[in-house]
């Protein structure tokens, strides 16, 4: 071998070398490369069936709210001969929101789209299956969690125009509301495009999505329809205020589910949820059977019902934000707002409001939601929001109720109207005075 070939072979060789050796490297950094890049990417959802038991059990909580919950405090509180045609519109309401709920409404309200609804890409449930998850949980048990916040918030609305407002226009105004003024608003709130979420409004479990929005819808309701005959001339007290204390306590119980629920996971914000749940409504009934005793002389078993609706009302929105101090105070002061909004400026305006679904509902959830912005407050014992500011964050809830208030009540007017058309709000005067159950449903509540 000459110098020349000796020359060109080592060379070849350092070439070998050096291409095995970067060969080497490569297969030893590509593992690493790949342990570091999935260290990056986002963890995939691991089922938790802690968090799923939790939420089948929330769920059915939230159903107890409304049957038999919302329809015996309801029921008691209307005239014996209307009774059962409480009962029976929010049986049928919660049961053809159901249904709405998987065709369509799911798909709208909790699916990316616009700033103010969703779209249609999971119209009657398409592309979930049992092992389909939500964060920890199977989707399905989120439908049906969510369904029930859906099924029981055009149910709330009916305690405002109870006695006087057709069976059928009722079943019809729920739908068309569902699909029109529920499921933007609980876009908008709840999914992570919506116009409210991208706002920074805080709204844990439906201050705006379920109380104002019904609250609201309501009054316009109550003034559209018309007061019932014989308003301020005829006896129309509760006919059953044991009745109605069974509902009340029910929906306590229930409210848990909705509340601790909205934590959607078996963890520490759900018990603070419930623990604001239990001391917010406490605080509440204090609170309205003491500005109760002050101005009357005298406690009340339907302003201590009414007291207790309206702290449930109140924590809602503020129940995994707030501190359970925090929570008492306002349990209390919301109570002390809502009675003052039931017994005076009812009166003062003369609209008919017939079971507070205004003075409770829409007024608790405004205090509450505006509330919410303060108690969040880390000094007040407050969690969950970076960055606070408490102005900024209390003028956020101001835009979110304002919102809410517009789009539902602006809505709801449109809503009755096409309703009125098509076929009528209101029973005939001799079908109010007989009394609903026996001409709508052939049926009596009570047989002496």
């Amino acid at each position: 071998m000459n110098l020349r070939t000796a020359k060109y072979s080592l060379l070849g060789a350092g070439w070998a070398l050096l291409a095995s050796t970067v060969a080497s490297l490569a297969q030893d950094a590509a593992p690493a490369a790949a342990d570091a890049a999935a260290a990056a990417a986002p963890a995939a959802p691991v089922l938790n069936s802690g968090d799923t038991a939790w939420m089948l059990v929330s769920s059915v909580l939230v159903l107890f709210m409304i049957v038999p919950g919302l329809v015996l405090f309801y029921g008691g509180l209307v005239r014996a001969k209307n009774m059962l045609s409480v009962l029976m519109q929010g049986l049928l309401i919660a049961s053809i929101v159901m249904v709405a709920w998987v065709f369509y409404g799911y798909s709208l309200a909790f699916t990316d789209g616009g700033p103010f609804i969703g779209g249609l890409s999971k119209a009657f449930l398409a592309g979930i299956a049992p092992d389909t998850l939500s964060g920890t949980i199977p989707e399905y048990v989120f439908v049906c969690f969510q369904m029930t916040f859906a099924a029981i918030t055009p149910a709330l609305i009916i305690g405002a125009f109870a006695e006087r407002m057709k069976f059928s226009a009722v079943l019809l105004f729920s739908l068309l509301w569902l699909t029109f003024i529920y499921a933007p608003i609980a876009h908008t709130v709840w999914q992570s495009t919506g116009y409210m979420f991208q706002l920074g409004a805080l709204d844990f479990a439906g201050g705006t999505v379920v109380h104002i929005n019904a609250g609201i819808a309501g009054l316009v309701g109550a003034i559209l329809v018309g007061k019932r005959i014989g308003l301020g001339k005829e006896l129309m007290a509760p006919h059953s205020l044991t009745l109605s204390m069974v509902g009340a306590a029910m929906l306590w119980v229930g409210w848990f589910g909705f509340n601790a629920g909205s934590a959607l996971s078996a963890g520490p914000i759900a018990g603070l949820a419930t623990i604001n749940t239990f001391v917010a409504t406490a605080g509440a009934a204090i609170g309205w059977c003491f500005i109760e005793w002050i101005v009357k002389g005298k406690p009340s078993m339907l302003g201590a019902i009414s007291g207790v609706v309206a702290g449930l009302v109140a924590v809602t929105p503020a129940a995994g934000f707030a501190g359970p101090v925090g929570s008492i105070v306002l349990g209390f002061g919301a109570a002390i707002v809502c009675f003052f909004f039931v017994t005076t400026v009812k009166n003062a305006f003369g609209y008919d409001d017939a079971l507070d679904v205004f003075g409770v509902h829409c007024v608790g959830g405004i205090v509450g939601a505006i509330a919410t912005g303060i108690l969040v407050s880390p000094s007040l014992g407050g969690v969950g929001i970076k960055d606070y500011a408490m102005g900024h964050q209390v003028w956020v809830q101001i835009q979110a109720v304002l919102f809410t208030l517009v789009w539902s009540a602006v809505g709801s007017a449109i809503l009755f109207k096409i309703v009125d058309v098509i076929i009528g709000l209101r029973v005939r005067p001799e079908v109010e005075s007989e009394g609903l159950d026996i001409v709508e449903l052939g049926e009596r509540a009570y047989h002496s």
